[in-house]
């Protein structure tokens, strides 16, 4: 067998390995979305989005507030840290600084560290040395630790995937290095951005564990930071924990797919939108 042939039996070997890899990925997603709406959608109703929860409609409205106060606060508070934090490593850091290694192996342990960790951290930290107790506030600020690491490194990797030349052309034309960052490098490198902040958010999204310790599973709704809450994804592990309410979980569960998908949509708009822009410059 000669040399041609063996290249291109690998080739073949390697494309075939590609779309199993490709079919098996794409057909447990749809097996999982299809499972889940062909169980939840009969079961919407809009008793389950009545003002307040009780035990006859088990609505997840209350749900709902809180997962959004948790989100949005959460996204505030890491949002900008991690950015700033990801364009300092990017820009401004020397690749073998002590203190660049030093923040990488803290992202990456931060990374690697369970979910139920950081709600024993939050509990006994916020909620309990700083008297948080179980609110709002507490599961914000636990949360906001967890996806930190996350918005960081999108960051840093979309900084560094854009082209030197559009650095080198900054500088030839007068411009520092503060106005290249922000109005040059930033535009480009966004869509990643707001890759490593959507999926930041659906990690929130789809947290129980820490928040479990830190907000709590409270049915009503929020009315101040120091209030409890309930997530949509506490709410459904509650309802899945009763026999009685198994119906109303794949309800909550086609919401938060809903949720999940829009959030999506809107970063690929956005991406579309500024790279968009750039290209038309």
């Amino acid at each position: 067998m000669d040399t041609k042939t063996k290249r291109k039996i690998q080739e073949y070997f390697y494309k075939l390995l590609t779309y199993t890899g490709i079919i098996i990925s794409v057909g447990v997603l749809v097996g999982i979305v299809l499972f889940i709406c062909i169980k939840g959608i009969p079961n919407l109703k809009l008793s389950l989005f009545d003002l307040h929860y009780n035990s006859k409609n088990v609505s997840m409205f209350p749900a709902i507030i809180s997962t959004f106060a948790v989100v949005i606060l959460s996204i505030i508070i890491a949002g900008p840290i991690g950015v700033f934090t990801g364009i300092y490593l990017a820009e401004y850091s020397k690749s073998d600084s002590r203190l660049v290694k030093v923040i990488r192996i803290v992202t990456e342990t931060l990374s690697a560290i369970p979910s139920i960790v950081y709600g024993l951290f939050g509990y006994l930290f916020f909620s309990i040395a700083l008297g948080m107790g179980w609110s709002i506030l507490s599961g914000t600020l636990t949360v906001s630790i967890m996806i930190l690491p996350l918005i960081v490194r999108s960051t840093e990797e979309a900084f560094l995937s854009t082209p030197k030349v559009y650095r080198l052309g900054s500088f030839a034309l007068g411009a520092g290095r503060l106005r290249t960052i922000f109005k040059v490098i930033l535009p480009v490198a966004m869509p990643g951005i707001l890759s490593g902040i959507i999926l930041a958010i659906g990690r929130v999204i789809g947290e129980t564990a820490a928040l479990l310790y830190t907000l709590g599973t409270s049915t009503n709704i929020p009315k101040s930071l120091k209030d409890p809450g309930i997530t949509l994804s506490l709410h459904m592990y509650k309802l899945s924990n009763e026999a009685r309410y198994t119906n109303e979980a794949y309800a909550t569960a086609v919401v938060l797919l809903i949720i999940i998908f829009i959030l999506n949509w809107i970063s690929t708009v956005l991406a579309k939108q500024i790279g968009g822009k750039e290209n038309g410059k």
